[in-house]
C-alpha cells in the first residue's frame, strides 16, 4: 500500500518520478500489485523494468462467487416452492385438486432439481478454479503457467457452459486478462528452477507443501486451522529427516524465496480482510473511531524492502 502526495495528475511520469523516488530513499521494489491503470503501470515499469506488475485478479474471481450466492438463493427458494407443493399436494380433498396438485408438485420438483444441480455444478467448478490459482500442486510441486493456463481455459470453457449471463461477463474479462493471471506462475517458474539446483528434489517438494499449508494456517477458520497446522508440520519434519543438519538453512531459503512471489489477490484480499470486521460492526454507518482505525492501518501497510 502506497501512501502518496496529491498531484495535479496521475500520469505515467508521474507514477514513474513517485516509483524513482522511493528508490532514493532505498526502497527496492521486487514488484508492484495493482489495478490495470495504464499511466500507473507504464509508469511502474519505466521506474523498475526488471520487476515485476502483477493485476488485480481478486475482484474478478470473488464475481464469480456472488454468482454462485445468486444460484444458492434460487436453490433455496426452489425447494421452498417444492415443499410448499408437497404439502398442498397432501391436502386435497378431491380427485381434481389432487390431479392438478400432482402437477403442479411435479413442475416444482423438477425445477428444484434443476436449481440445486446448477448450484452444486458452479460450486465445484469454482471449487477447481481456486484450487487451480494455488501455487503449488497437492504434490508440492509449482505450477507452471502453461499447465495453469490451460487448466484455467478448460474451466472457463465449463463456466460458460453453465448459460449465466451475470458469469458471462465476468468470464470475458478473466479471458481478456489471461495473461496477467499467469504472471505469479512464471515467477514461480523461474524461482522453482533455481531451488531444484541447490535443494534435492524431494525434500524440495516437502517444503513447497509445508509453506504452502502454513499459509492457510493464516488464512483458514478455527474449523480447518489444526488440518493445516498438522499438515505443515507433517511434511516440515519429512523435509528435516531428508535433509539433516542442512535443514534450518535450506527451510529459510526456500520461504524467503517463496514469499517474495508476488499476488495481487493475496494484497487487496488482506486489506478487505482487515476492514470488513469493522464494516460489519457499523451496521451500514461508518463512525469516527471506524475511520481512524482503518486510516491507521492503512499507514501501517507502507510499501517494504521485501513487500
Amino acid at each position: 500500500i502506497l501512501k502518496i502526495d496529491l498531484a495535479t495528475d496521475r500520469s505515467a511520469e508521474t507514477w514513474r518520478a513517485h516509483f524513482a523516488a522511493l528508490e532514493q530513499h532505498h526502497f527496492m521494489s521486487l514488484g508492484m500489485a495493482s489495478d490495470r491503470g495504464t499511466g500507473l503501470v507504464a509508469g511502474y515499469q519505466a521506474a523498475c523494468d526488471m520487476a515485476l506488475w502483477v493485476a488485480d485478479y481478486f475482484h474478478e474471481v470473488r464475481d464469480l462467487y456472488e454468482v454462485l450466492h445468486q444460484l444458492e438463493r434460487k436453490a433455496y427458494a426452489a425447494m421452498d416452492k417444492e415443499y410448499e407443493a408437497a404439502r398442498t399436494f397432501a391436502n386435497a380433498k378431491s380427485e381434481a385438486h389432487l390431479r392438478k396438485r400432482l402437477a403442479y408438485y411435479d413442475t416444482a420438483h423438477r425445477t428444484c432439481e434443476q436449481a440445486m444441480a446448477l448450484y452444486d455444478q458452479c460450486a465445484l467448478l469454482l471449487h477447481l478454479l481456486r484450487e487451480a490459482l494455488h501455487l503449488c500442486s497437492p504434490q508440492g510441486r509449482l505450477r507452471t503457467p502453461a499447465h495453469v493456463r490451460s487448466e484455467l481455459l478448460l474451466l472457463f470453457d465449463m463456466l460458460d457452459a453453465l448459460d449465466s449471463a451475470a458469469m458471462r461477463k465476468t468470464l470475458t474479462s478473466l479471458r481478456l486478462h489471461l495473461d496477467d493471471l499467469v504472471v505469479p506462475f512464471q515467477h514461480a517458474e523461474a524461482i522453482d528452477a533455481e531451488l531444484r539446483a541447490l535443494v534435492p528434489h524431494e525434500a524440495l517438494d516437502f517444503l513447497v507443501l509445508a509453506w504452502h499449508h502454513d499459509h492457510f494456517v493464516h488464512q483458514a477458520g478455527s474449523k480447518t486451522k489444526g488440518s493445516h497446522q498438522r499438515e505443515r508440520d507433517f511434511w516440515r519434519a519429512c523435509a528435516a529427516g531428508l535433509l539433516g543438519d542442512a535443514f534450518d538453512t535450506l527451510n529459510a531459503l526456500v520461504v524467503d524465496k517463496l514469499d517474495s512471489i508476488i499476488r495481487a489477490s493475496s494484497l487487496v484480499e488482506m486489506v478487505n480482510g482487515l476492514i470488513r470486521p469493522y464494516l460489519n460492526s457499523c451496521k451500514g454507518q461508518i463512525t469516527q473511531e471506524t475511520l481512524n482505525l482503518i486510516i491507521n492501518w492503512l499507514q501501517v501497510l507502507v510499501i517494504t524492502p521485501t513487500c
